[in-house]
């Protein structure tokens, strides 16, 4: 995942955001097996992708931008139907792919494309793991290179079509930074010693996916649903089903139609009629014309069922925890917390609560034990390991 350097290590550039933007719009199969082509013997490439999660029921990668040293490109997944010809790049072992906050990019990939991504290095990732205090690319681009990025056209539908020149130019921005910046980042993990600790996250991180569908309820995803009664669990899953058809129907995401404190004040209120339902104000009065009548029909269906058959919120008991385990957490945690002090890092980069509630559990005396903690990354036991093992070794 060695990132090639033509830099002095640690220098910092001075980037134009304006003047330093050359860039080639790919909306052709042509075009694109040339750009394939071009670069070809590249060792990396940044990669920045824009969607339209706020505009549409189901979202789609609308752009997909790379960019490697004397290359900037935006291409048209909406204009070229079969992405195939890039799949060799993004899988190819010794091209490594930068990202900025990747997760959500490897997501899209696979899901709209079926791209699977090796040598994958999050410029985010590692500025998170070098304790920067904002991890944002704009933050990090400001810091690093003195450049301000024009964020007006983030929240922009990507979907529509032509783009206007400055939201072509706006995307094409962000990927051609990554390179130098990923180059910079390295040599300070390097310097650090934590440049494999990255490099396993990375890995991890490459093969996260998408949700895959399941029958489960519509609030098992709704936050506050655990916390209502059964009949007001019922109206609340019927308001959501209402939604969600409305939305498919209307190709709009979830919150233009309601937003969820609107459902949830609905769930508490229970109106059964037009004038119960302005009473609440939880719609606005365009909302109630355009599906008052609906709402309530959704409302009284609820309300109307049996209760027998009226949902049951699953809750997990929490096991109870012995005090011996409880004695080893604190441990732990007093000892992540010094981690902490020497590293300037997030406490979660160094050890999660759910691992560290998993070593308490397992209490591993052996640093060979803790590979079978599963949680636990090759790169915390190599660091951490020995450290672990003699705290759990002076706790009972």
């Amino acid at each position: 995942m060695q990132i090639r350097q033509n830099n002095p290590r640690g220098q910092e550039k001075k980037m134009n955001a304006t003047t330093d933007s050359l860039y080639n719009v790919i909306n052709t199969p042509s075009e694109l097996e040339n750009f394939v082509r071009t670069i070809e013997n590249e060792t990396a490439v940044g990669v920045d992708l824009e969607a339209d999660s706020m505009y549409h029921f189901k979202e789609k990668v609308c752009l997909i931008q790379m960019a490697a040293r004397n290359i900037n490109v935006v291409i048209d997944p909406l204009a070229i139907k079969d992405l195939s010809p890039l799949g060799p790049i993004f899988k190819r072992k010794d091209v490594c792919k930068i990202f900025h906050g990747a997760d959500y990019d490897v997501r899209s990939l696979y899901r709209d494309f079926r791209i699977t991504i090796h040598n994958l290095f999050d410029t985010e990732l590692a500025c998170r793991f070098l304790g920067f205090p904002e991890s944002g690319l704009e933050a990090v681009l400001k810091k690093k290179f003195d450049v301000t990025l024009d964020k007006k056209f983030q929240r922009k539908d990507w979907s529509k079509r032509p783009l206007p020149p400055d939201m072509i130019a706006y995307a094409a921005a962000d990927a051609r930074y990554l390179l130098p910046l990923a180059e910079m980042l390295e040599a300070e993990l390097t310097e650090k010693n934590r440049l494999e600790w990255v490099y396993e996250e990375c890995e991890h991180l490459s093969k996260v996916r998408p949700a895959a569908a399941n029958d489960q309820p519509e609030y098992m995803n709704f936050k506050g649903a655990g916390k209502l009664d059964s009949r007001s669990l019922a109206v609340l899953e019927a308001l959501l089903c209402f939604r969600r058809q409305i939305a498919r129907k209307k190709d709009k995401p979830l919150f233009r139609i309601f937003g969820n404190h609107s459902l949830l004040a609905l769930a508490g209120k229970k109106p059964l009629n037009l004038k119960q339902l302005e009473k609440t104000t939880a719609l606005s009065p365009k909302q109630i014309s355009m599906y008052g009548r609906e709402v309530l029909t959704a409302i009284q269906g609820a309300m109307s069922l049996p209760t027998k058959k009226l949902p049951i919120y699953p809750r997990k008991k929490s096991p109870r925890i012995p005090l011996s385990v409880a004695g080893r957490v604190k441990a732990l945690r007093n000892w992540r917390d010094d981690q902490v002090q020497k590293l300037a890092i997030d406490p979660a980069l160094i050890c999660t609560k759910a691992l560290i509630n998993a070593i308490a559990v397992q209490r591993p005396l052996k640093v060979s034990e803790l590979a079978a903690i599963k949680e636990m990354k090759n790169w915390q036991r190599k660091e951490f390991g020995r450290h672990i093992v003699n705290v759990l070794k002076q706790t009972h």
